[in-house]
């Protein structure tokens, strides 16, 4: 989720159209108040998944047929934007649940409320799921009583919750953004982690230094800042390693420096599997980029590839990939109903893979003739 209270000036224009054919639900108190965003709706490539509630950081996945997307449920708090995120206020989350994309959206009940998570304080930030053996976990970072994040795991019989909180965050988890991957052995794995806000630069050797202040910014010539992976246990509730950094490497096989900010990572980390190699994909933060790294194991190394996803309106954006009905599809968000950074919405566009396969660059918003070739 993004971290800095500078509103994007460069919006760009391109490729297809999401058919506009997703139901909205109907208003309810918690709906956006006027809109402040500029654009009209038929300018975007997609429109909001729903618009009774603010949704960003969408973790889709397909069980029994169906699509869940865990994401983070955005409040309207009174902290000022900085930096480091704190005006992003979040204390629970609500999962979306549709029988097919482009159909209709329901939003499910509180799942998770902070007040419920003995170790926990605030900011429940981007949360993932995962499903074995019939238990469905929610993973989910928040802050917890000395302001260091933590990630939490919760569980639950039902893919919309509740969830019951382990009553201590993940031995040795830290920062933000967890992302969990399966692979096809049944092995699963955890990457995480986030810069600025995300306290990746506290936590540099795996404890949370409060006075930490290391980030990309100002070493521009040196490796940037890595995230992090780590297995899990067979019970999906720990580590059963101590977190390794994850590297991305430029065409020459040398790790991204700090300096690189349209290619390093910033957070929001996602790993899917394609034909056989794991794609590795992230935000780069402050310039706005979803990109994306190729790789032979679920532990790296990675070769930057390209971007997956141009700058949307908003700071920036935080997505999932997952193949439903045999296409593959891109979950994200930006800030089409408020025009407020804070206050963002879910959307989706299907993605598509060149012969080669690299992934085709999409952009946000909308240029002529670009309907024709919409999702449906």
């Amino acid at each position: 989720m993004p971290k800095h209270s500078r509103k994007l000036h460069a919006l760009l224009l391109g490729v297809t159209m999401l058919a506009a054919g997703c139901q909205q639900p109907q208003p309810t108190n918690e709906a956006p108040a006027a809109k402040e965003s500029k654009r009209s709706a038929s300018e975007y490539l997609s429109q909001p998944l729903v618009s009774d509630i603010y949704t960003a950081d969408p973790s889709a996945h397909v069980w029994n047929g169906k699509v869940y997307v865990y994401p983070s449920h955005d409040i309207d708090g009174p902290t000022p934007e900085d930096d480091l995120g704190g005006h992003f206020e979040m204390r629970d989350y609500r999962i979306l649940s549709m029988d097919r994309i482009g159909g209709p959206v329901t939003v499910g009940p509180v799942a998770l409320d902070v007040k419920d998570v003995p170790w926990a304080e605030k900011q429940m930030w981007a949360p993932d799921a995962a499903h074995k053996n019939g238990t469905y976990y929610l993973y989910f970072p928040a802050k917890d009583k000395e302001g260091a994040f933590r990630i939490g795991v919760a569980t639950s019989n039902n893919p919309m919750g509740p969830f019951k909180a382990q009553p201590q965050p993940i031995k040795g988890s830290y920062s933000i953004d967890p992302a969990v991957f399966t692979d096809g052995d049944g092995s699963s794995y955890m990457y995480f982690g986030g810069i600025w806000g995300g306290q990746l630069q506290r936590n540099i050797d795996g404890k949370y230094d409060p006075n930490g202040s290391k980030t990309d910014l100002g070493q521009d010539d040196k490796a940037a800042l890595a995230p992090r992976v780590a297995k899990m246990t067979g019970d999906m509730l720990e580590f059963s390693e101590t977190p390794r950094a994850v590297q991305i490497l430029d065409e020459k096989g040398k790790p991204l420096l700090g300096g690189d900010h349209d290619r390093r990572f910033f957070e929001a980390a996602w790993m899917h599997k394609y034909k056989g190699k794991y794609y590795f994909s992230y935000s780069t933060g402050d310039t706005h980029y979803l990109a994306y790294a190729i790789g032979d194991s679920p532990y790296g190394p990675f070769t930057y590839k390209g971007r997956i996803l141009e700058p949307v309106e908003g700071w920036t954006t935080h997505h999932s990939i997952v193949e439903w009905n045999n296409r593959w599809w891109l979950f994200y968000a930006d800030s089409q109903l408020s025009g407020q950074t804070r206050l963002r919405n879910v959307k989706v566009t299907e993605l598509k893979y060149n012969p080669d396969g690299t992934i085709q660059t999409i952009n946000p918003f909308v240029t002529k003739g670009t309907k024709d070739g919409a999702a449906h």
